[in-house]
């Protein structure tokens, strides 16, 4: 497999930089998506050229950003956490990543480049770097973790008619997956996990790749799509953007799919998420409207009932007043609940802060306005959740 060199620098110290820059680096990159409604439905499918060169033998060219055994693996890094109560009681959090997992996770990271051509190169840079600590990095309690690089869209482009660039990422991206099964899957169940442009380009993966395969969706432990418009029909858990695959009704179901976007307020009219056909739904080619809605499950319950999020973040990156964090992460239990909402044709996880009096710990903004939510943060908001519902997923697993 081709590794790329990270200019030189001890990993260590990228990695802190990097994790430190991660807020800034993903509201440049996720900045750009407020013009993709502008540039239409992608074009064709590019998935036959790569699978015909898949075919053909032609050398691996995937750069790993996450690779079970490599060195200096972002997706392995420190996973201590200091949990931070209402109080400011602290208590440490103990965690590790669990190399011996018999089941693999693919993730596929937002839009986070800033390289100025339409799609970006395959280097791996501190911005990716940081995206996978702070996304992914977590889900190695419970399954090894692959993520591959690719040629995403990268901001510039997002702000120019270049829908053709969308086809180029996903081409990218099938290969790594492709690459992967056939070199690296041994027939290992797989957890799909993906976040804004990366759940767009994992909306079209199972699309084609999957949902039409008996074989690879017997693989599938669940997928997790999180700020990408996963659609179905209104009221269904099957037959928008999969014919097969549902979206998950318990924790202890498998072969379905986890998806919202997250929001503190009903989102507005012009909102990118959870509207469907529009906003960040045509980066997978999602243009249907009638009878169609955006899934939400609640990755707490299942159900639409309210409940307890397991928020976790980089401690770099928040910062609970008058209290010492020394780990790397920061949780605060207690500190939100969730529910998944349909209002005016829009459906969200709606994230209300419990408002415990004399909680001084740093609740969420949206920082890049009303119609982008806590998109920012969707994955953070439940991160204790999630890797909850991906253990009890694998365990019923079968």
């Amino acid at each position: 497999m081709q590794r790329v060199k990270r200019s030189g620098r001890r990993a260590g110290s990228s990695r802190a930089r990097a994790q430190a820059r991660v807020a800034p680096a993903l509201a440049l990159g996720l900045g750009g998506l407020a013009l993709i409604a502008t540039l239409g439905a992608p074009a064709a499918s590019a998935a036959p050229v790569a699978m015909a060169a898949a075919r053909a033998g032609a050398p691996s060219t995937t750069v790993w950003l996450c690779r079970p055994g490599q060195g200096d693996d972002p997706c392995t890094s420190n996973l201590a956490t200091t949990a931070v109560t209402a109080t400011g009681a602290t208590t440490s959090v103990p965690a590790v990543p669990d190399t011996s997992s018999k089941f693999d996770c693919f993730y596929v990271y937002p839009t986070v480049s800033g390289q100025t051509t339409a799609n970006a190169n395959l280097e791996v840079q501190e911005t990716e770097i940081a995206t996978a600590v702070d996304q992914a990095s977590r889900f190695s309690q419970v399954c090894r973790v692959w993520a591959p690089m690719y040629r995403q869209r990268t901001v510039s482009s997002l702000f120019k008619d270049e829908p053709g660039a969308d086809q180029v990422a996903y081409a990218s991206l099938l290969s790594g997956w492709q690459d992967y099964l056939a070199h690296d899957n041994d027939g290992r169940p797989v957890i799909f996990i993906g976040h804004s442009q990366g759940a767009a380009m994992l909306i079209r993966l199972l699309h084609q790749q999957i949902d039409p395969s008996p074989r690879l969706r017997k693989l599938l432990v669940s997928a997790i799509i999180l700020g990408g418009n996963l659609q179905v029909p209104l009221g269904k858990d099957v037959g928008g953007s999969f014919t097969h695959i549902p979206t998950c009704a318990s924790a202890r179901q498998t072969g379905c799919v986890i998806a919202y976007s997250s929001f503190g307020a009903p989102p507005p009219a012009l909102s990118l998420f959870g509207r469907p056909g529009t906003g960040v739904s045509t980066l997978s080619g999602q243009t249907a409207k009638a009878g169609m809605q955006v899934a939400c499950v609640n990755p707490v319950n299942f159900t639409t009932g309210r409940g307890a999020l397991q928020p976790y973040f980089l401690s770099a990156t928040s910062h609970p007043s008058g209290v010492r964090v020394p780990t790397p992460w920061v949780t605060y239990p207690g500190l939100y609940t969730a529910q998944c909402e349909t209002l005016d044709g829009a459906t969200t996880l709606q994230v209300i802060p419990t408002g415990v009096p004399g909680d001084r710990r740093p609740t969420v903004t949206a920082s890049l306005g009303p119609l982008w939510g806590y998109h920012l943060v969707d994955v953070n908001l439940a991160l204790g959740n999630l890797v909850d519902d991906v253990a009890h997923e694998e365990a019923a697993y079968h």
